[in-house]
């Protein structure tokens, strides 16, 4: 299903009671998934958004940024393994995009699994160029990850 064709998407910040199924997304979706510390400090993070994205009101995925001075940095896209593949990751990015702009960022980064390619051609789709590379950054599992950077213009 492409994305014109879906219905009834929706974003609502993150609460404590969303916390339990977040974390179970996270299990099925990292082999680092975060912890419920972890998500409850996104709660009381002052310069982070974490938001909840609905598809017919159907829990659909999550994502979230900290806003650093000018440069919003992402710190987790994540798209419910049902619901994988169907342009949803696109939607949540531009979501996460506008919001950041509209609270005063200018650039966006993010870390990215070098071998992810499916995550490495939406982002190069959505115009992030790969800036550097981490060695060794996810400790569990001992992989690089891409350093990506977008200038959010206002045309985005």
């Amino acid at each position: 299903m492409a994305i014109q064709e879906q219905q009834a998407l929706y974003f609502t910040p993150l609460t404590l009671g969303h916390i339990p199924h977040v974390l179970h997304i996270e299990r099925d979706s990292y082999p680092e998934p975060w912890t419920f510390n972890m998500l409850r400090n996104e709660l009381e993070n002052a310069s982070g958004y974490f938001c909840l994205m609905y598809e017919n009101n159907i829990l659909a995925g999550y994502g979230g940024y900290w806003l650093m001075l000018d440069e919003a940095h992402v710190t987790r896209v994540t798209i419910v393994g049902s619901r994988r593949g169907r342009g949803l990751s696109k939607a949540l990015m531009l979501h996460l995009m506008e919001h950041a702009k509209e609270k005063g960022a200018v650039q966006m980064r993010l870390e990215v699994r070098e071998n992810n390619a499916p995550a490495i051609g939406l982002y190069e789709n959505l115009g992030f160029e790969v800036e550097g590379r981490r060695l060794r950054y996810y400790q569990r599992s001992n992989e690089n990850a891409l350093v990506m950077v977008k200038r959010l213009a206002a045309d985005n």
